[in-house]
């Protein structure tokens, strides 16, 4: 069994780490830490935990010691310490957080106001989003997990842009989250009134997952990508809908466009590609790790509209770190991940 450490196991992301880990045949959560709730039992703070995980919440250090991989589900310039520390243990390293996502330091001091206290341990890390980066990611120590925006986005993309069907200028990301995606911690956004019956765009044009999203879109074209991102809060839990639109090139058809997602996609189990008429739903990827893309052609404006649904606590989170564990230690892709979305 794979013993795992989960620092940050009080948080949203790092309670979904340890319900599905809680069901993983390979591995099983061996210790937890939390700042907010040291000294208490998982399950105090969840209750519908009890008597499946009764866990106290350790400091990391203890966390570390007790793990063969440690979850880092914390914010941002909190992971880089826990990282080294891992590292010179041989623990293995797979970080929810924004620390170790952006290849350039310079993005990252413009982005999250930081810099890379260990250069080297940077450059060590891999991008965990496996559809894309798998080969590389394979026995690695350090994974650098994406966040939500910054799967479902590149997921709706990435055929179209890889194959060269479509412009890389005016790309326009249109995403839509439920309200788990800004954490635990309560705030006026997030505060029931303000959220309840309203649909909002936030920090349009300007917000961090930006360059993340910039920085797969150009991996996989060979070119830089410049995208407009404007994300929005919807007033559920969780899902995340990504709406996606870029303008086809000149003689490229629709048939091509279909073709290249059908073969980019076929042995990606995670992937359901949609038939065409139906539209991607977040109500029917709910607790699960798929990703469910549909297609659309406007021919009147020469655009392509790509939009992809995910859980953002799952396959934006949770889910897409434990896939990344199954990688990093030889598993089959899939184990403890298939599991099936509600119906209803």
């Amino acid at each position: 069994m794979i013993n795992v450490g989960i620092v940050g196991a009080t948080g949203y992301a790092g309670c979904e780490l340890v319900r599905l880990i809680n069901a993983h045949p390979e591995a099983e959560v061996t210790a937890i830490s939390s700042v907010s709730f040291e000294g208490k039992e998982l399950s105090e703070v969840y209750p519908s935990y009890l008597n499946i995980n009764d866990m106290v919440c350790e400091t990391s250090a203890e966390v570390v010691d007790k793990s063969d991989v440690v979850f880092a589900a914390l914010p941002h310039g909190l992971s880089q310490e826990l990282a080294a520390d891992c590292k010179a243990k041989g623990v293995k390293f797979i970080d929810l957080g924004a620390d170790f996502r952006l290849e350039s330091e310079d993005e990252y001091k413009e982005w999250y106001g930081g810099e890379f206290l260990d250069k080297e341990l940077h450059r060590e890390a891999v991008y965990g989003l496996p559809e894309f980066f798998r080969d590389e990611i394979k026995g690695k120590s350090i994974i650098a997990n994406p966040g939500c925006y910054t799967t479902c986005s590149p997921l709706a993309l990435a055929p179209a842009v890889k194959n060269g069907l479509v412009e890389l200028k005016g790309i326009i990301c249109n995403c839509a989250s439920g309200v788990t995606g800004a954490g635990r911690k309560a705030t006026q956004g997030s505060h029931f009134p303000e959220l309840n019956e309203g649909f909002h765009a936030y920090k349009v044009a300007c917000h961090r997952h930006t360059p993340e999203i910039e920085q797969t879109l150009s991996k996989l074209s060979g070119e830089k990508v410049t995208i407009t991102f404007v994300p929005h809060l919807l007033p559920v839990n969780r899902g995340i809908l990504a709406t996606c639109y870029a303008d086809v090139k000149e003689g490229v058809t629709y048939e091509q466009i279909r073709k290249a997602y059908e073969d980019f996609y076929k042995d990606e189990f995670f992937v359901r590609l949609l038939p065409d008429g139906m539209c991607a739903d977040i109500h029917n990827i709910k607790y699960s790790n798929y990703c469910d893309i549909s297609l659309h052609f406007d021919s009147r404006a020469g655009k392509l509209v790509a939009c992809a649904a995910i859980d953002n606590m799952v396959k934006g989170a949770a889910g897409q770190a434990i896939q990344n564990m199954n990688i990093i230690f030889g598993l089959d892709e899939k184990t403890g991940l298939t599991i099936t979305p509600p119906a209803f």
